[in-house]
């Protein structure tokens, strides 16, 4: 029955993802909803979303997007903050998280869905304060995606053009690297302590490897449109458990 739930869910958050963005809003809460603990929804979610990771990071890479001597610097803060924000992640009772998630995940949403608007604003920045700016969003946004995830990319990408005022195509190559440094720590903590279930996450994983790579390859009119529902559509089922449970 986990595998009836989750994998369909894996597969549309990588094909959402690819088009408009935000698909972990629909990966973590399809491990909720198929009965998952949360330390191990989070932990299971980290392996499948690492797969997608990098399977676009290598594409990206290909494409010349990556600026490689940044990309190191950031990727390396970014290991250290996500496994701290892990860390914090096993702290938290069962119970309390649950409840966290039921108020982040909504706020995430709604964020996601408002901020949009990714075009570098204002005059470029100097290199120096450029790197200092993306290292800085490194470690804070490494422990967000370590404690939680969604929307990681969308509130880096944010940040690198709207206040590191990157290139659009730099910024995304960037955010692609970093994204999988803190995926990658993340789910080494957490299969350390035993939270990632290998089976499940690695067929999710193939899943949403399938979903991303026919998302970017298909053009629809008005994408966000018809993803948005979906998600929210997601979320609602995901809030109803998680209030019946509690």
């Amino acid at each position: 029955m986990e595998f009836l739930i989750v994998c369909p869910l894996a597969f549309l958050a990588g094909f959402v993802d690819a088009i408009a963005g935000g698909g972990g809003l629909i990966s973590l809460p399809a491990y909720l909803i198929a009965g998952l603990p949360p330390h191990f929804a989070i932990g299971t979610n980290k392996l499948s979303s690492t797969m997608g990771t990098a399977l676009t990071t290598f594409n990206f890479a290909r494409s010349g997007f990556i600026n490689w001597r940044l990309a190191g610097m950031c990727s390396i803060v970014a290991l250290f903050a996500s496994s701290l924000g892990a860390r914090l992640t096993l702290l938290l009772d069962e119970k309390i998280f649950s409840c966290v998630l039921l108020v982040i995940l909504p706020l995430t949403a709604f964020y996601v869905f408002r901020a949009k608007d990714l075009s570098p604003t204002g005059a470029p920045r100097g290199r120096v304060e450029m790197y200092l700016i993306a290292i800085l969003a490194s470690i804070v946004i490494g422990i967000y995606d370590g404690f939680y995830g969604p929307g990681t990319g969308t509130f880096l990408l944010l940040i690198l053009t709207g206040v590191a005022r990157m290139k659009l195509t730099e910024a995304n190559g960037l955010t692609k690297a970093i994204n999988l440094s803190t995926n990658v720590a993340a789910l080494a903590v957490l299969m350390f302590y035993g939270k990632v279930l290998l089976a499940l996450g690695l067929i999710a994983g193939l899943f949403n490897m399938l979903g991303n790579y026919l998302g970017t390859r298909s053009f629809i009119s008005g994408g966000s449109k018809i993803v948005r529902p979906l998600i929210i559509l997601v979320l609602a089922i995901f809030m109803i458990k998680i209030i019946i449970a509690l």
